[in-house]
């Protein structure tokens, strides 16, 4: 039986807007806890402003092994953890648990990506100067790190994208549930070519304003 278009539009629009809930609030909830992870990341390591090497290593090692877990394995893997944060382990709030759990590290390792790419002799500059580890990281590191750590940022938001389309095979909702129920379950090629389609379009418009967004910012 064909889809009937006409009354399947709403669906479509509904899963569109479950997966933009899905990756705004992930993002939040991830760049809360990655954005200081990977200034830690940064200023306890050998040689910089704050060096706690047991530190350094201790978050290290965590960012590593939770980047090193597929996140289909993540999902399913934190399943119990899901359920006791928000009570049931299917739909879009669920899905949004794991996609925390799995962004969150990778925007660490973008983060200090991005402060590392500092000139040290801005540093040390700023240190002759008499100002402190913490004025340093907030008036210097991330201001001079900015335009890197907004196309970062966007980097991080087109993988939730996708990655929250991989939610829908464990039913996470949105897009990715829609195609996998409709498009493959039921052999409907053209829910899959138009759910595929609003993918792309979602994750070209989030590129293309992160680009202007970061150039509008770069420090000349």
């Amino acid at each position: 039986m064909s889809i009937n278009w006409g009354t399947f539009w709403p669906r479509i629009i509904e899963a569109t807007w479950d997966t933009l809930v899905m990756v705004g609030f992930s993002l939040l909830f991830a760049a809360l806890i990655g954005i200081p992870l990977g200034i830690a990341l940064v200023v306890t390591r050998k040689g910089h402003l704050m060096e706690q090497q047991a530190v350094f290593n201790i978050l290290n090692g965590i960012v590593n092994i939770f980047r090193s877990i597929p996140f289909i394995i993540l999902m399913v893997a934190i399943i119990p953890f899901t359920r006791v944060i928000v009570g049931t382990s299917i739909g879009t709030a669920a899905a949004i648990v794991p996609l925390v759990v799995f962004a969150a590290p990778y925007i660490a390792r973008l983060i200090e990506s991005s402060l590392l790419e500092v000139e040290p002799g801005v540093i040390e500059a700023a240190e002759a100067m008499g100002a402190t580890p913490w004025q340093i990281v907030f008036q210097i590191l991330i201001p001079e790190a900015l335009s890197s750590i907004v196309l970062n940022i966007t980097i991080a938001t087109v993988g939730l994208v996708g990655a929250s389309a991989m939610a829908g095979a464990v039913g996470g909702g949105g897009l990715g549930d829609l195609a996998i129920a409709y498009g493959y379950q039921r052999f409907e090629t053209s829910v899959m070519i138009v759910t595929v389609i609003i993918l792309v379009v979602m994750v070209q418009g989030m590129q293309t304003f992160g680009n202007r967004f970061s150039k509008s910012i770069r420090r000349r």
